[in-house]
């Protein structure tokens, strides 16, 4: 509660300073009950009123009705050209867009419709989202959101004390500091799009990805390059996939996915145990080790999640199964998640069981 406090404090500080939003839409957006709490936790943690505050600052863009831009900051190094290339690599047509050095793309939460923008800050060591969204409330919900999907709370110094003494991963570290693990802006999204990309290439799932987007998704009118807004689970319990290129088995897997995150049984928000979370994804027929290990790294932020199966680890490492690529990576936690990263970079080809033979259909 008093880290949930600190935070909600925190954000309310930041709408202060960067936003021109009335002070109780703040209270509101920082999820504190009333405005009077809001006053008083102000100034008990930073001994100046909310407006003292706002005087203060530094911020002086101004910016049009429901656009907001904030400064996410990170602890140095960020391998954001990293990051970027890969979700480039995933990105859903019509949902996503990378372009110019940023990632753009639509979201929807309660009912309401926008897009978010994300680049690099120039001359300091933070990310410039930039939001456009109709319901300020969302707004710390959608911030929290974006900083997990670019893991900008890693602790890069702890995660390289470990890597960095491998002899496997050492050159890698050294090459590409500050690599982060890609997260997602929704797990459902990103789990049927770790379904799709089984046995096909990644361009191929993107492309798959793109037109349950296009024929399952809401239109969307915003900004260059964002069409659509990606199906919710509702909409694909009973979708018909098949002519999107789909096997029938996938097609099944996506729609016994979708049930099982409506009915409450797959959550990607409540707090359970990796292991648990993997077991569960495990139940759904056509979803197997490696694609709930690549869920549980990218949806759930695990930074410990390892798809030993992946034949680019494998042959990264010049190992033959994932029995001996397990052990050999024992040393490597609880950052296996991290060792992946950089295994694949070091192959210099996008990850993923795109590079699985036909037989890999029973274990995925």
């Amino acid at each position: 509660m008093a880290v949930a406090q600190t935070r909600r404090l925190h954000f309310a500080k930041k709408l202060i300073d960067e936003t021109k939003l009335p002070m109780n839409q703040i209270a509101l957006a920082a999820g504190f009950g009333c405005v009077r709490r809001f006053n008083a936790g102000i100034r008990k943690v930073y001994h100046r009123t909310p407006t003292q505050i706002r005087k203060l600052a530094r911020w002086t863009e101004t910016q049009a009705e429901n656009h907001y831009v904030f400064r996410l900051h990170f602890r140095p190094p960020y391998h954001w050209k990293g990051i970027l290339d890969f979700l480039a690599a995933r990105a859903t047509p019509g949902v996503e867009v990378v372009e110019d050095g940023k990632y753009r793309r639509t979201i929807s939460l309660h009912g309401k419709d926008g897009y978010f923008e994300v680049s690099l800050a120039e001359g300091r060591d933070a990310l410039l989202l930039r939001i456009s969204f109709g319901d300020p409330q969302s707004l710390f919900f959608i911030v929290e959101r974006v900083r997990a999907m670019f893991d900008l709370n890693a602790d890069w110094s702890a995660i390289v004390q470990n890597l960095r003494s491998d002899p496997v991963l050492h050159a890698g570290v050294e090459a590409h500091p500050g690599i982060r693990v890609p997260g997602c802006w929704d797990g459902f999204e990103l789990s049927v799009r770790a379904i799709l990309g089984q046995q096909v290439t990644v361009k191929g799932a993107t492309t798959m990805a793109g037109r349950i987007a296009n024929r399952f998704g809401r239109p969307f009118s915003g900004t260059s390059g964002l069409t659509h807004i990606f199906p919710a689970p509702e909409v694909l319990t009973t979708a018909s996939l098949s002519d999107i290129g789909l096997t029938g088995a996938r097609v099944e897997t996506i729609r016994v996915l979708a049930r099982a995150v409506c009915s409450g049984r797959i959550n990607f928000v409540a707090s359970t145990s990796s292991e648990a979370f993997q077991n569960q994804l495990c139940q759904i027929a056509g979803i197997g080790k490696w694609t709930a290990q690549y869920i549980a790294m990218r949806a759930m932020g695990e930074p410990d999640a390892f798809p030993s199966s992946d034949l680019g680890l494998l042959r990264a490492i010049g190992l033959e199964n994932a029995r001996d690529l397990e052990m050999r990576a024992e040393s490597w936690r609880p950052w296996r998640a991290y060792a992946a990263l950089h295994l694949w970079a070091a192959l210099a080809e996008p990850p993923g069981p795109s590079v699985m033979p036909a037989v890999r259909l029973a274990a995925t």
